[in-house]
């Protein structure tokens, strides 16, 4: 099966990446997909097709971790690479983020490489054709993006299936702070 880690958004955020979607879709210089409303995760770390004695280790590891809720915020929109666009995300920030992807990393270490390129970002878009990519990149900075903060309170181990209609997840697995903290915003 095909697994990843990953962190799912509340309402609130999920409403503001829809919002985005939609600017860019009004754009009307793009022709592709749009990731689902439902889909829209961070992927912490994507682990690939493993088999069933390594789902249990991963578990296993995964079950040991500990964490406090923390608070994320979305940052800015982008794409990975201006000449060739085939991705559109939004990325977040917070410094509690990249030290549990670190966790994640450090107690997986020995069943699969750590990531040295983590960014952490969910994909809004996949564009399969730019009518004018100078345009499109010019108009694509000036969607702003609210910056809203919102705390994570658990982390999921999902299976993805791929299907004609696109990626299904499912939950494997959710791992909850060992403490909830108490956050002032």
């Amino acid at each position: 099966m095909r697994v990843f880690i990953s962190i799912e958004f509340p309402e609130e955020v999920k409403k503001e990446l829809l919002r985005i979607q939609k600017e860019i879709d009004k754009l009307g210089l793009i022709k592709g997909k749009f990731t689902d409303p439902d889909n829209l995760h961070l992927t912490v770390k994507f682990l690939g097709n493993v088999s069933e004695t390594e789902l249990r280790a991963i578990k296993e590891k995964l079950q040991e971790i500990e964490f406090n809720e923390f608070q994320v915020s979305l940052n800015d929109l982008g794409v990975f690479s201006e000449s060739f666009i085939r991705i559109v995300w939004v990325d977040f920030s917070g410094n509690e983020l990249f030290e549990i992807q670190n966790k994640i990393d450090d107690s997986l270490s020995n069943l699969f490489p750590k990531e040295y390129r983590f960014m952490a970002h969910t994909t809004v878009a996949r564009p399969k054709y730019v009518e004018d990519r100078n345009v499109f990149l010019d108009e694509l900075r000036k969607i702003k993006v609210i910056k809203k903060k919102f705390l994570i309170s658990k982390i999921s181990l999902k299976e993805s299936k791929l299907t004609k209609e696109g990626a299904k997840y499912d939950t494997l697995m959710e791992i909850f702070p060992s403490k909830i903290a108490e956050l002032v915003a």
